[in-house]
């Protein structure tokens, strides 16, 4: 008998009907023998309802209040789901983050989980129950609800089963594996039957939506058995293992990252003195941004131009922030750009082969796509370019690296 963790996102039980189905996908494997939890999200859009309501009231919610608000959407869906379960006659239970005692820091809309208390799930394994959690949510040492920011029930899903020494973590949605891209954009992506945890950790920061970050940190640290596996197809899905040897064979790049959610900042004309990237980042850091890109450039005139990109979400609050440091630190200038995106390319043969860069440079001189930033990691190269060009950086990248799906050959 396994122990498995099932993890349902929003578009798997974005309605009634849906829910029924995967009560019975989650029936059919407890027939099997297997002990089952399941982590689901809201209904698909329920989420971002709540938020438009709250924002209703005001533009910057009380964070406190607005994960009190949020975290009701998993609850509807819980219940629901373990009522689907108990009308097939499979015995279940409901409960909400603070209910299993999903501890974490006090960071509202951004909470981390620090601990979890698996012994109220073990026991009900024991009585031969399912196990249906609220994803996304937790709860803080002096019992406030909090949230993990958006995508959290991945999160959720991979730290229960760390916790629960489960046998593996199974990621159902709406695609059936991780591809070298997304599919919308390049008709051509392939599904990868495995990829590492190393690269899809990349390929989660670079903006790869079919795992949270923090999920495949969790899983790669506690080595979680990670598959991701399409909600109503049957599929082998795509395997995330700490296994290298066999990528080494596959090709250069496993995938084409990419993200429409970035904004860049520039500081120009700052004094170019010891401890000037800490007195820029510091304060933007204080203001709980996260600072993703950074290039700083050295003028003639012992001056520096300090430019880093944020997440869209934060842009307007990091500008407020480095307009006041500009005025302190008497800057030049402080300009702007919400209109960029980040293309990356990832892959763990990139340690074994030498040029990758210049080539992901020279497909992307050929289309005439200029680059404003660039950053380098081992396993991923990353630009910055003007956001309408990043679907046509995307294809030339995939077919440059020799990503396209080969076509079928029918006439024989």
């Amino acid at each position: 008998m396994a122990l498995i963790v099932q993890k349902f996102g929003g578009t798997s039980v974005g309605s009634v009907e849906r829910i029924e189905q995967v009560a019975e996908k989650v029936r059919k494997f407890r027939e099997g023998g297997d002990d089952i939890v399941v982590v689901v999200s809201a209904m698909s859009g329920e989420t971002n309802r709540l938020i438009d309501l709250a924002k209703q009231i005001s533009d910057q919610p009380v964070a406190r209040e607005l994960d009190v608000m949020v975290s009701t959407g998993e609850q509807v869906t819980i219940a629901l789901l373990a009522m689907a379960l108990i009308k097939r006659g499979v015995p279940a239970v409901s409960y909400t983050g603070n209910q299993v005692r999903i501890l974490t820091d006090s960071a509202h809309t951004k909470a981390r989980i620090l601990q979890i208390d698996a012994q109220r799930i073990q026991q009900d394994l024991k009585a031969g129950r399912v196990v249906v959690v609220a994803g996304f949510q937790g709860v803080d040492e002096k019992g406030n609800i909090t949230t993990l920011g958006r995508g959290g029930s991945d999160t959720t899903g991979v730290a229960l089963a760390a916790a629960l020494k489960a046998d593996e973590c199974q990621i159902y949605t709406d695609v059936d594996g991780v591809y070298t891209t997304d599919p919308r954009v390049v008709a051509k992506a392939q599904r990868l039957d495995k990829i590492t945890f190393e690269e899809m950790l990349e390929m989660a920061s670079l903006g790869s939506k079919v795992l949270q970050i923090r999920a495949v940190e969790f899983a790669g640290k506690y080595s979680v058995p990670l598959r991701v596996l399409h909600s109503f197809q049957e599929g082998p899905g795509t395997l995330i293992t700490l296994d290298e040897e066999e990528s080494m064979e596959q090709p250069i790049i496993s995938g084409i990252a990419f993200n429409r959610d970035e904004a860049k900042l520039t500081i120009r004309g700052v004094p170019d003195t010891p401890g000037v990237a800490f007195k820029i980042l510091g304060p933007i850091s204080a203001a709980n941004v996260e600072v993703d890109m950074i290039v700083q450039n050295v003028a003639h005139d012992n001056t520096t131009d300090f430019t880093f990109t944020v997440h869209r979400n934060d842009y307007n609050s990091a500008l407020q922030v480095l307009h006041t440091i500009a005025s302190e630190m008497g800057a030049r200038e402080v300009i702007g750009d919400t209109d960029i995106a980040k293309v990356s390319i990832v892959g763990v043969g990139m340690r074994s082969h030498a040029g990758v860069a210049s080539r992901m440079f020279e497909a992307l001189a050929k289309e005439n796509i200029n680059i404003q930033m660039i950053s380098t990691s081992e396993i991923k190269v990353s630009v910055v370019i003007e956001e309408k060009y990043l679907e046509l950086a995307v294809r030339a990248l995939h077919t440059a690296f020799e990503l396209d799906a080969p076509a079928s050959n029918t006439a024989e």
